[in-house]
């Protein structure tokens, strides 16, 4: 089986549905999702995903129906159903039935779901810079993996796209660079690796906390803060980070081809030894 769905109790494969026509979250947006990823028979940060669901859930206004340590157990028993090592994408999803322009929360349902996503590879990957900007904190609920959020992440997918680019980077409101369309973004200048301070307009990544962690312990200088456009433009590196496919490089910025570089090489050796168990003192 490629897809195997815990919902009210049970696994079920294929592509079941879940919401009817006037639940709250069809047409009112109540919805919350994290990822997770299990591959070669690691699930690394299984644990703060399952987290980071329920305080997403929470912060819009919903509540899980399970806690996360009962959602782990669920996504571990839900990896037993694929071969071993396999490469999944794991995704907790809340909704809610009943609500007018809130969600009520004692109606929030749980799904559970686990496909067989193979971790992409390092490979050529252009992008620009986007007219469309990451929302303030104060304007969309951007502490929260809120499935509205993501009808503006991609308009600037979607514009990169069309203009012949592979992904987006979108600013802040107030111009500053903010993140790519659904990952943190991170650059290295002069044997530095560098991300954009969080400033509550996209979510402070698992893997970009992890990697902070790696660097630091690896001794190599890493800094949070503010980066502009130039910044980018003028950059030796660029690189991101995410759930999807852990630390990726970026092979060209606008007209500016750029390299596969030692930040980002090393980057994505540290994650991986991480994610293998072979570098517990980051744990």
């Amino acid at each position: 089986m490629e897809q195997w769905h815990f919902i009210d109790g049970k696994w079920v494969t294929g592509n079941p549905p879940l919401m009817r026509a006037f639940d709250h979250a069809t047409w009112l947006m109540g919805g919350i999702f994290d990822g997770a990823r299990a591959f070669d028979g690691v699930t690394p940060d299984l644990d703060l995903h399952c987290r980071r669901a329920v305080r997403s859930a929470l912060n819009v206004g919903l509540r899980s129906p399970l806690s996360a340590g009962e959602i782990e157990e669920i996504c571990r028993d839900g990896i037993l159903r694929f071969p071993r090592g396999a490469h999944l994408y794991i995704r907790p999803f809340m909704w809610s039935e009943d609500g007018w322009m809130a969600p009520d929360p004692a109606s929030t349902r749980i799904c559970i779901s686990l496909t067989l996503t193979p971790l992409p590879e390092p490979k050529a990957n252009r992008v620009m810079i986007s007219r469309f900007r990451r929302p303030s904190p104060e304007t969309a609920p951007t502490d929260a993996k809120a499935v509205c959020l993501y009808a503006q992440a991609g308009r600037a997918s979607g514009e990169a796209r069309s203009k012949g680019f592979d992904d987006a980077v979108m600013l802040d409101p107030l111009g500053n660079v903010a993140e790519f369309a659904s990952s943190n973004l991170w650059i290295a200048k002069d044997g530095a690796a560098i991300t954009p301070a969080h400033n509550g307009c996209f979510l402070n990544g698992i893997t970009r906390q992890r990697l902070i962690r790696l660097f630091m312990a690896a001794g190599i200088p890493v800094y949070e803060r503010s980066l502009t456009p130039a910044d980018l433009l003028d950059a030796d590196e660029i690189f991101s980070t995410g759930n999807y496919g852990k630390v990726m490089p970026v092979t060209g910025i606008e007209d500016r081809a750029l390299e596969m570089g030692p930040i980002y090489r090393r980057a994505r050796q540290l994650y991986m030894e991480y994610a293998h168990g072979n570098l517990r003192s980051a744990a």
